[in-house]
């Protein structure tokens, strides 16, 4: 997948596509190649934008879900995007979460996929261990259902990441951030319908926090998908394209009109 990254002022981001804005927040450790079919497959109906959030490059007071989801508010109101399909995976759907909160007007739909806000398993207790790879990935791998989804290239990522000690500071802070800000009590404020898709098998943000999200937000509806761990549009890409394109055509359905 080679798309260019765009830049404007501080922002870099993906751009594909024409329509109303499909944007995609990734996690933690999330990169544009977890969105690669999503991106291929929606470009020709939305605008599909992936911002890149700055998880290394806001300084540490800044280093928060509060911090990144102002970077994306900048963000949407530098390009001026409006009736946005916001989505977010796991940190990047807290962030979804604390945006959509503080600044609904812009957002049409909301799609949460083993998203934070509410718990989550981080990599948490003994991380991290500096210079081990298999211990990185044996905790990569806990990611996905299937652990060849952990392939070397993602594993050498990570491995990366942590062997930075900036880096790793920055993400304990990210990662004490989501666990110390739980939305579950702001959650029935969200009025936009809610689309939630939950791996079966996610040991991170495991199935009953999905439930929990489809009974604290109004309008939502929860798809679960079998054989599936924490990234389901990159583990099974083609499931989760056909839910989320049905999700979508439904929104674009006029509504029925009503008599005063």
């Amino acid at each position: 997948m080679n798309y260019e990254i765009k830049q404007q002022d501080k922002f870099r981001f993906l751009e594909e596509g024409e329509g109303e804005p499909l944007l995609l927040l990734h996690g933690l450790f999330g990169a544009l190649s977890n969105f690669a079919d999503l991106i291929e497959h929606f470009k020709h109906s939305h605008k599909v934008v992936v911002p890149l959030l700055p998880l290394f490059d806001l300084d540490i007071f800044h280093t928060s879900v509060g911090g990144l989801q102002k970077h994306v508010q900048k963000f949407i109101e530098l390009r001026g995007y409006n009736n946005i399909h916001l989505l977010g995976n796991s940190l990047g759907g807290h962030v979804a979460l604390v945006h959509i909160l503080k600044h609904p007007e812009r957002i049409k739909t909301l799609t949460l996929t083993g998203s934070s806000g509410l718990f989550e398993n981080g990599m948490g207790d003994s991380y991290p261990k500096r210079g081990d790879k298999e211990y990185i990935r044996k905790k990569t791998e806990l990611t996905f259902y299937d652990p060849a989804m952990a392939t070397e290239t993602l594993v050498d990522e990570v491995f990366e990441i942590t062997n930075n000690r900036i880096k790793v500071i920055k993400i304990i802070a990210l990662a004490k951030s989501a666990i110390r800000n739980n939305l579950g009590e702001e959650l029935s404020q969200i009025k936009q319908p809610t689309l939630l898709v939950w791996g079966n098998n996610d040991t991170i943000t495991p199935p009953f926090v999905g439930k929990e999200f489809n009974k604290l937000i109004p309008n939502s509806e929860l798809h679960f998908i079998d054989k599936c761990g924490h990234a389901p549009m990159m583990e099974v890409p083609g499931e989760f394209n056909k839910i989320l394109e049905a999700f979508l055509t439904k929104q674009k359905q006029p509504a029925t009109a009503t008599i005063a």
